[in-house]
Protein backbone atom coordinates (compact mmCIF):
# COMPACT_ATOMS: atom_id res chain seq x y z
CA UNK A 1 0.00 0.00 0.00
CA UNK A 2 1.50 3.80 -0.92
CA UNK A 3 2.54 5.66 1.69
CA UNK A 4 0.90 9.08 1.04
CA UNK A 5 1.91 11.27 3.89
CA UNK A 6 4.00 14.20 3.46
CA UNK A 7 7.29 14.53 4.60
CA UNK A 8 8.63 16.89 7.02
CA UNK A 9 11.85 18.18 6.99
CA UNK A 10 12.23 20.26 10.84
CA UNK A 11 15.54 22.14 10.98
CA UNK A 12 16.50 23.83 14.49
CA UNK A 13 19.88 25.53 15.22
CA UNK A 14 19.74 23.58 18.98
CA UNK A 15 17.36 21.55 21.41
CA UNK A 16 18.38 23.82 24.13
CA UNK A 17 15.82 24.95 26.94
CA UNK A 18 13.82 28.24 24.72
CA UNK A 19 10.36 28.56 24.00
CA UNK A 20 11.66 27.98 20.34
CA UNK A 21 12.41 24.37 20.80
CA UNK A 22 9.51 23.57 23.07
CA UNK A 23 7.21 24.92 20.33
CA UNK A 24 8.98 22.44 17.60
CA UNK A 25 9.05 19.74 20.12
CA UNK A 26 5.10 20.14 20.39
CA UNK A 27 4.28 20.15 16.37
CA UNK A 28 6.83 16.94 16.45
CA UNK A 29 4.70 15.08 19.45
CA UNK A 30 0.98 16.08 18.06
CA UNK A 31 1.30 16.21 13.94
CA UNK A 32 -0.92 13.72 12.41
CA UNK A 33 1.26 10.46 11.72
CA UNK A 34 -1.31 9.08 8.88
CA UNK A 35 -0.49 12.61 7.12
CA UNK A 36 2.48 13.23 7.72
CA UNK A 37 6.14 11.53 8.05
CA UNK A 38 8.04 13.73 10.34
CA UNK A 39 12.17 14.42 10.50
CA UNK A 40 14.14 16.83 12.74
CA UNK A 41 17.71 17.67 11.78
CA UNK A 42 19.74 19.53 14.52
CA UNK A 43 22.72 21.85 14.07
CA UNK A 44 23.88 21.27 17.57
CA UNK A 45 22.69 18.48 19.75
CA UNK A 46 24.90 19.45 22.72
CA UNK A 47 23.19 20.90 25.72
CA UNK A 48 19.79 19.21 24.15
CA UNK A 49 17.47 19.85 26.87
CA UNK A 50 14.35 18.77 25.01
CA UNK A 51 16.68 15.59 23.07
CA UNK A 52 14.39 12.95 25.42
CA UNK A 53 11.07 14.69 24.72
CA UNK A 54 11.97 14.13 20.53
CA UNK A 55 8.99 11.57 19.50
CA UNK A 56 10.71 7.97 18.85
CA UNK A 57 8.88 7.89 15.52
CA UNK A 58 10.53 11.32 14.09
CA UNK A 59 13.60 10.78 12.29
CA UNK A 60 16.61 11.91 14.50
CA UNK A 61 19.60 13.86 12.19
CA UNK A 62 22.10 14.97 14.13
CA UNK A 63 24.29 18.07 11.72
CA UNK A 64 27.23 17.55 14.05
CA UNK A 65 28.59 21.33 13.88
CA UNK A 66 29.19 24.00 16.17
CA UNK A 67 27.61 27.07 14.10
CA UNK A 68 24.63 27.01 11.51
CA UNK A 69 27.11 28.20 8.88
CA UNK A 70 28.88 25.16 9.14
CA UNK A 71 26.03 23.14 8.78
CA UNK A 72 24.85 24.68 5.86
CA UNK A 73 26.87 22.18 3.07
CA UNK A 74 24.87 18.72 5.36
CA UNK A 75 21.78 20.95 5.24
CA UNK A 76 22.12 21.29 0.92
CA UNK A 77 22.88 17.45 1.06
CA UNK A 78 20.31 16.46 2.71
CA UNK A 79 17.40 18.49 1.46
CA UNK A 80 18.47 16.94 -2.37
CA UNK A 81 18.92 13.21 -0.66
CA UNK A 82 16.01 13.21 1.37
CA UNK A 83 14.00 15.64 -1.41
CA UNK A 84 10.82 16.37 1.35
CA UNK A 85 7.77 17.98 0.61
CA UNK A 86 8.23 20.79 3.38
CA UNK A 87 11.16 21.91 5.17
CA UNK A 88 10.21 23.95 8.03
CA UNK A 89 12.86 25.77 9.65
CA UNK A 90 12.79 28.05 13.09
CA UNK A 91 14.89 30.50 14.37
CA UNK A 92 16.10 34.28 12.97
CA UNK A 93 19.76 33.44 11.91
CA UNK A 94 19.01 30.05 10.78
CA UNK A 95 16.12 30.82 8.63
CA UNK A 96 17.95 33.78 7.15
CA UNK A 97 20.95 31.66 6.25
CA UNK A 98 18.31 29.28 4.31
CA UNK A 99 16.96 31.87 2.66
CA UNK A 100 20.44 32.85 1.34
CA UNK A 101 21.07 28.93 -0.32
CA UNK A 102 17.57 28.47 -1.53
CA UNK A 103 18.80 28.74 -5.01
CA UNK A 104 21.17 25.68 -4.32
CA UNK A 105 18.27 23.53 -3.48
CA UNK A 106 15.34 21.85 -4.94
CA UNK A 107 13.06 24.34 -6.41
CA UNK A 108 9.77 22.01 -5.96
CA UNK A 109 10.08 21.79 -1.78
CA UNK A 110 8.25 24.12 -0.34
CA UNK A 111 9.76 25.87 2.19
CA UNK A 112 8.32 27.14 5.47
CA UNK A 113 10.26 29.40 8.05
CA UNK A 114 9.12 29.92 11.60
CA UNK A 115 10.14 33.44 12.55
CA UNK A 116 10.76 33.84 16.74
CA UNK A 117 11.28 37.33 17.23
CA UNK A 118 10.06 41.06 15.98
CA UNK A 119 13.24 41.24 13.51
CA UNK A 120 13.59 44.90 13.44
CA UNK A 121 14.11 44.77 17.48
CA UNK A 122 16.67 41.68 17.44
CA UNK A 123 18.67 43.13 14.78
CA UNK A 124 20.22 45.88 16.75
CA UNK A 125 21.75 43.13 19.02
CA UNK A 126 24.02 42.18 16.19
CA UNK A 127 27.30 44.18 15.14
CA UNK A 128 26.52 44.95 11.97
CA UNK A 129 22.36 45.56 12.16
CA UNK A 130 22.45 47.50 8.34
CA UNK A 131 23.28 44.24 6.93
CA UNK A 132 21.28 42.08 8.74
CA UNK A 133 18.35 44.57 7.68
CA UNK A 134 19.47 44.50 3.78
CA UNK A 135 19.73 40.92 4.33
CA UNK A 136 16.29 40.36 5.51
CA UNK A 137 15.18 42.57 2.95
CA UNK A 138 16.87 40.87 0.14
CA UNK A 139 16.61 36.78 0.65
CA UNK A 140 13.80 36.35 3.44
CA UNK A 141 11.31 36.73 0.52
CA UNK A 142 12.56 33.29 -0.95
CA UNK A 143 10.42 31.50 1.58
CA UNK A 144 6.54 30.00 -0.05
CA UNK A 145 5.51 30.75 3.67
CA UNK A 146 6.92 32.92 7.08
CA UNK A 147 4.86 31.78 10.01
CA UNK A 148 4.18 34.71 12.65
CA UNK A 149 3.17 34.19 16.18
CA UNK A 150 1.63 37.05 16.45
CA UNK A 151 0.24 40.04 14.19
CA UNK A 152 2.87 42.63 15.72
CA UNK A 153 5.66 40.04 14.27
CA UNK A 154 3.73 39.87 10.92
CA UNK A 155 3.50 43.73 10.81
CA UNK A 156 6.82 44.10 11.07
CA UNK A 157 7.82 41.69 8.28
CA UNK A 158 5.70 43.89 6.27
CA UNK A 159 6.25 47.33 6.68
CA UNK A 160 9.71 47.02 8.03
CA UNK A 161 11.31 44.37 5.31
CA UNK A 162 9.11 44.57 2.86
CA UNK A 163 8.10 40.88 3.14
CA UNK A 164 5.09 39.81 0.74
CA UNK A 165 1.81 39.78 2.85
CA UNK A 166 0.69 37.14 0.50
CA UNK A 167 3.39 34.82 1.98
CA UNK A 168 2.68 35.27 6.01
CA UNK A 169 0.29 33.17 8.08
CA UNK A 170 -0.35 34.00 11.88
CA UNK A 171 -0.14 30.98 14.42
CA UNK A 172 0.14 31.39 17.57
CA UNK A 173 2.23 29.24 19.69
CA UNK A 174 0.34 26.18 21.37
CA UNK A 175 -0.29 25.55 24.40
CA UNK A 176 -0.63 21.45 25.92
CA UNK A 177 -2.35 22.53 29.17
CA UNK A 178 -2.83 18.78 30.03
CA UNK A 179 0.68 17.90 29.83
CA UNK A 180 1.59 21.02 31.50
CA UNK A 181 -0.59 20.59 34.49
CA UNK A 182 0.50 16.70 35.02
CA UNK A 183 4.59 18.27 34.67
CA UNK A 184 3.30 20.67 37.37
CA UNK A 185 2.40 17.95 40.29
CA UNK A 186 6.20 16.63 39.78
CA UNK A 187 7.21 16.68 43.14
CA UNK A 188 10.17 19.18 43.01
CA UNK A 189 11.51 21.82 45.37
CA UNK A 190 10.52 25.46 44.59
CA UNK A 191 11.90 26.47 47.66
CA UNK A 192 8.22 28.12 48.81
CA UNK A 193 7.78 25.72 51.27
CA UNK A 194 7.57 28.17 54.16
CA UNK A 195 6.38 30.95 52.46
CA UNK A 196 2.63 30.02 54.01
CA UNK A 197 3.86 30.79 57.25
CA UNK A 198 6.31 33.92 56.57
CA UNK A 199 3.23 35.01 54.63
CA UNK A 200 5.94 35.78 51.87
CA UNK A 201 4.79 37.15 48.35
CA UNK A 202 6.69 34.33 45.55
CA UNK A 203 7.19 35.96 42.30
CA UNK A 204 8.56 33.77 39.36
CA UNK A 205 10.43 34.89 36.66
CA UNK A 206 11.85 32.67 33.81
CA UNK A 207 14.25 33.14 30.54
CA UNK A 208 17.44 33.76 29.06
CA UNK A 209 19.08 36.21 31.44
CA UNK A 210 19.54 38.89 28.49
CA UNK A 211 18.86 42.51 28.00
CA UNK A 212 15.72 41.85 26.16
CA UNK A 213 13.94 40.03 29.18
CA UNK A 214 14.81 42.94 31.26
CA UNK A 215 15.54 41.04 34.63
CA UNK A 216 17.18 44.15 35.57
CA UNK A 217 13.96 46.15 35.35
CA UNK A 218 12.40 43.17 37.40
CA UNK A 219 15.17 43.52 40.11
CA UNK A 220 14.74 47.53 40.33
CA UNK A 221 11.44 47.22 40.39
CA UNK A 222 11.00 45.23 43.54
CA UNK A 223 13.88 47.08 45.42
CA UNK A 224 11.62 49.78 44.38
CA UNK A 225 8.78 47.63 46.58
CA UNK A 226 11.17 47.92 49.29
CA UNK A 227 9.23 44.92 51.32
CA UNK A 228 10.99 42.07 53.00
CA UNK A 229 7.85 39.82 52.16
CA UNK A 230 8.46 40.11 48.13
CA UNK A 231 10.60 37.19 47.22
CA UNK A 232 11.65 36.45 43.58
CA UNK A 233 12.83 32.94 41.69
CA UNK A 234 14.65 33.55 38.31
CA UNK A 235 14.67 30.21 35.88
CA UNK A 236 17.23 30.43 33.11
CA UNK A 237 21.04 30.99 32.14
CA UNK A 238 22.81 33.26 30.10
CA UNK A 239 25.51 35.83 29.86
CA UNK A 240 24.16 38.71 32.26
CA UNK A 241 23.96 36.10 35.47
CA UNK A 242 26.35 37.71 37.12
CA UNK A 243 25.56 41.21 36.42
CA UNK A 244 21.98 40.24 37.19
CA UNK A 245 23.92 38.50 40.78
CA UNK A 246 25.11 41.80 41.51
CA UNK A 247 22.56 44.21 40.74
CA UNK A 248 20.18 41.99 42.89
CA UNK A 249 23.75 42.27 45.75
CA UNK A 250 23.65 45.80 45.21
CA UNK A 251 20.02 46.80 45.65
CA UNK A 252 20.25 44.89 49.16
CA UNK A 253 17.77 41.69 47.34
CA UNK A 254 20.54 39.03 48.18
CA UNK A 255 17.89 37.79 50.29
CA UNK A 256 14.97 38.13 48.67
CA UNK A 257 16.26 37.36 44.90
CA UNK A 258 17.91 34.24 43.94
CA UNK A 259 18.87 33.05 40.65
CA UNK A 260 17.87 28.57 40.01
CA UNK A 261 19.05 27.94 36.56
CA UNK A 262 17.75 26.48 33.93
CA UNK A 263 15.08 24.18 34.80
CA UNK A 264 13.94 21.46 32.39
CA UNK A 265 10.39 21.06 34.17
CA UNK A 266 9.53 24.63 35.11
CA UNK A 267 5.75 24.02 35.98
CA UNK A 268 6.22 23.55 39.57
CA UNK A 269 7.76 26.69 40.16
CA UNK A 270 5.37 28.67 37.96
CA UNK A 271 1.95 26.51 39.18
CA UNK A 272 3.22 27.33 43.33
CA UNK A 273 4.02 31.03 42.65
CA UNK A 274 2.11 33.53 43.51
CA UNK A 275 2.52 35.27 40.26
CA UNK A 276 4.71 34.81 37.31
CA UNK A 277 6.47 38.30 35.76
CA UNK A 278 7.38 38.85 32.30
CA UNK A 279 9.74 41.93 32.58
CA UNK A 280 10.91 42.06 28.76
CA UNK A 281 11.57 45.00 26.58
CA UNK A 282 10.48 42.96 23.34
CA UNK A 283 8.77 39.79 22.87
CA UNK A 284 7.89 37.52 20.13
CA UNK A 285 5.33 35.61 21.44
CA UNK A 286 5.86 34.57 25.36
CA UNK A 287 5.52 30.72 25.79
CA UNK A 288 6.18 30.98 29.23
CA UNK A 289 3.24 33.46 30.20
CA UNK A 290 0.95 30.73 28.58
CA UNK A 291 2.06 28.35 30.46
CA UNK A 292 1.76 30.18 33.34
CA UNK A 293 -1.80 30.91 33.00
CA UNK A 294 -1.90 26.97 32.12
CA UNK A 295 -0.73 26.28 35.99
CA UNK A 296 -3.34 29.08 36.82
CA UNK A 297 -0.76 31.69 37.93
CA UNK A 298 -1.62 35.39 37.59
CA UNK A 299 0.64 36.87 35.23
CA UNK A 300 1.64 40.41 35.52
CA UNK A 301 3.76 41.79 32.44
CA UNK A 302 5.55 45.21 30.96
CA UNK A 303 3.40 45.77 27.50
CA UNK A 304 6.30 44.83 25.56
CA UNK A 305 5.98 45.12 21.79
CA UNK A 306 4.85 41.78 20.68
CA UNK A 307 2.41 38.77 21.03
CA UNK A 308 2.13 39.95 24.68
CA UNK A 309 -0.93 42.18 23.53
CA UNK A 310 -2.41 39.25 21.68
CA UNK A 311 -2.32 37.27 24.34
CA UNK A 312 -3.54 39.56 26.92
CA UNK A 313 -6.61 40.93 24.83
CA UNK A 314 -7.86 36.89 24.33
CA UNK A 315 -7.06 35.50 27.52
CA UNK A 316 -8.34 38.49 29.78
CA UNK A 317 -5.84 37.56 32.46
CA UNK A 318 -3.04 39.27 32.16
CA UNK A 319 -1.83 41.99 34.56
CA UNK A 320 -0.15 44.95 32.51
CA UNK A 321 2.12 47.91 33.61
CA UNK A 322 1.83 51.54 32.12
CA UNK A 323 5.43 51.23 30.39
CA UNK A 324 8.72 48.89 30.15
CA UNK A 325 10.06 50.54 32.84
CA UNK A 326 11.15 49.39 36.61
CA UNK A 327 9.01 52.12 38.17
CA UNK A 328 5.85 51.18 35.91
CA UNK A 329 6.59 47.28 36.83
CA UNK A 330 6.90 48.26 40.67
CA UNK A 331 4.12 49.68 41.07
CA UNK A 332 1.82 47.27 39.71
CA UNK A 333 3.76 45.24 42.09
CA UNK A 334 3.15 47.16 45.12
CA UNK A 335 -0.65 47.07 43.83
CA UNK A 336 -0.86 42.78 44.00
CA UNK A 337 1.12 42.72 47.16
CA UNK A 338 -1.43 44.87 48.49
CA UNK A 339 -4.08 42.71 47.65
CA UNK A 340 -5.90 45.58 44.99
CA UNK A 341 -5.69 43.99 42.13
CA UNK A 342 -7.51 40.33 40.48
CA UNK A 343 -7.04 38.28 37.86
CA UNK A 344 -10.53 37.46 35.72
CA UNK A 345 -10.92 33.59 35.10
CA UNK A 346 -8.31 32.40 32.20
CA UNK A 347 -9.74 31.50 28.47
CA UNK A 348 -6.78 29.50 26.69
CA UNK A 349 -9.29 28.32 24.27
CA UNK A 350 -7.49 29.95 21.25
CA UNK A 351 -4.08 28.77 21.81
CA UNK A 352 -5.32 24.90 22.76
CA UNK A 353 -2.70 22.02 21.33
CA UNK A 354 -5.53 20.99 18.92
CA UNK A 355 -6.58 24.26 17.66
CA UNK A 356 -3.31 25.04 17.05
CA UNK A 357 -1.46 22.06 16.22
CA UNK A 358 -4.58 22.41 13.14
CA UNK A 359 -3.89 25.33 11.76
CA UNK A 360 -0.64 23.75 11.26
CA UNK A 361 -1.53 20.99 9.54
CA UNK A 362 -3.65 23.17 7.24
CA UNK A 363 -0.84 25.03 6.85
CA UNK A 364 1.01 22.42 5.61
CA UNK A 365 -0.86 20.06 3.89
CA UNK A 366 -2.76 23.26 2.05
CA UNK A 367 0.68 25.08 1.23
CA UNK A 368 -0.88 27.26 -1.77
CA UNK A 369 -3.67 28.86 0.26
CA UNK A 370 -1.61 29.89 3.27
CA UNK A 371 -2.87 33.12 3.51
CA UNK A 372 -7.08 32.01 4.16
CA UNK A 373 -6.00 30.64 7.68
CA UNK A 374 -5.98 32.28 10.65
CA UNK A 375 -6.38 31.65 14.28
Amino acid sequence: MADNRHDILFLIPSLHGGGAERVIVNLLRHLDRSKFHLALAVVDVRNAAYRADVPGDVEFIDLGCSRVRYALPKIIRLIWRCHPAVVFSTLGHLNLALAIIRHLLPNEVYYVARESNIVSEVIHKYSKPVWWYWAYRRFYRRFDTVVCQSQDMLDDLVENFGFPLSKTVVIHNPVDIEHIRRLALEPIETGFGQSETLNNVNLVAAGRLSHQKGFDLLIEAVALCNNPRLHLTVLGEGPLKQELEQLASDKGLAHQVRFVGFQKNPYPFLSRADAFVLSSRFEGFPNVVLEALACGTPVIATPAPGGLNEIAQLTGAIILSTSVSSDALGAILRRFVDGDIKIEKTNLDTFSIGRIINQYERMLLRKNDCSKISP
